[in-house]
């Protein structure tokens, strides 16, 4: 275990709190309030199209603090490692992870590693933690959507979803769908750099997809929300095998985009802040926020019918992330 540490996670992780070599790691947060987030990883396969479980683990926990409107400063990892994983396909692993947090600034400084008997683990199964710090003056959660509200979106929906089953059943298709997933902390500055204080809701809408996310978030916050099918954006190919395999888009995971509820008088200027973003060109506004006790999410179809949106039933894509 001790060689396994020196020459792999030492290695590639290398940071200055991380070579303190202790079982934690001692820093002195910023000024603001501190933000925590812990996540599991567990996806089948390993390996697709647009990352790993490795790049996975880190854009998700990281996505997860920002949402807060928090900077995200450090990550904890945590591996169980069946016998028998490739010491290859750990390192690939290992590597993928050490360059996601390089790419975001955010350092893995922490972490712990168990073995268990082969056929308990399926490879390896990653838990990540996030530490951030949110300004005083940010005030972003799941309850403050109100009516009048605007809805956005960062981009297109279900790549990483779609992405993960032809990975996983082998299907091919005419045009390559690779996964979104990416670490969204930039965007989210951008955003608040321009309106700080319009902002309401941030929130990734992974398993469930956008369907799920609008659902807690109008329970949460006691509204009701109507969105347009015609401007919700989804590549023509995710389209496509969403049609082949019987899913609904809406209901599909993505790990590279968010859904952002804001004052309707900083909604184009949000919008704008967006599309400059390298991660947000395809953002666009969806919906609104409408008064309704039921707290229902309606969507106007591309045919001028309304039709109900509701929470999905059962997992369609097991093991997404």
């Amino acid at each position: 275990m001790a060689q396994l540490i020196d020459a792999l996670f030492i290695k590639h992780f290398d940071n200055q709190l991380l070579n303190q070599r202790n079982d934690q790691a001692l820093f002195t947060p910023p000024a603001g309030r501190l933000v925590i987030s812990t996540d599991g990883h567990v996806i089948s396969p390993l390996f697709f199209p647009g990352g790993d479980i490795g790049s996975l683990a880190v854009h998700g926990t990281i996505n997860d603090v920002a949402m807060s409107g928090a900077k995200p400063l450090y990550l904890a990892a945590g591996f169980i490692l069946e016998e028998g994983l490739p010491l290859a396909d750990l390192e690939k692993i290992v590597i993928s992870m050490a360059q996601a947090s390089n790419k975001a600034c955010v350092p893995i400084i922490t972490g712990d590693t168990k073995v268990v008997e082969r056929g308990k683990g399926d490879g390896v199964f990653i838990t990540t933690t996030g530490i951030g710090v949110v300004a005083d003056d940010i005030d972003i959660s799941s309850e403050r959507a109100e009516a009048g509200c605007k809805i956005l979106v960062s981009g297109s929906l279900g790549d990483h979803g779609i992405a993960i089953m032809a990975g996983r059943e082998n299907l091919q298709f005419e045009t390559a769908i690779v996964s979104d997933s990416a670490a969204l902390h930039g965007l989210v500055a951008d955003m608040l750099a321009v309106a700080p204080n319009a902002i309401r809701c941030l929130r990734d809408p992974t398993r469930g997809g956008l369907a799920t996310v609008l659902n807690e978030l109008a329970q949460q916050s006691g509204v009701g929300m109507v969105i347009e099918e015609a401007k919700i954006p989804v590549k023509a190919e995710v389209k496509a095998a969403c049609e082949i395999l019987g899913l609904d888009p809406l209901f599909v995971a993505n790990e590279g985009k968010l859904v952002c509820i804001c004052e309707a008088a900083a909604a184009e200027r949000l919008l704008n802040a967006m599309r400059q973003h390298p991660l947000g060109q395809d953002a666009a506004m969806i919906g609104e926020v409408i008064t309704d006790t039921l707290c229902f999410v309606q969507m106007t179809t591309a045919f001028g019918g309304r039709r109900m949106v509701d929470w999905p039933v059962g997992e369609q894509l097991p093991r997404i992330c």
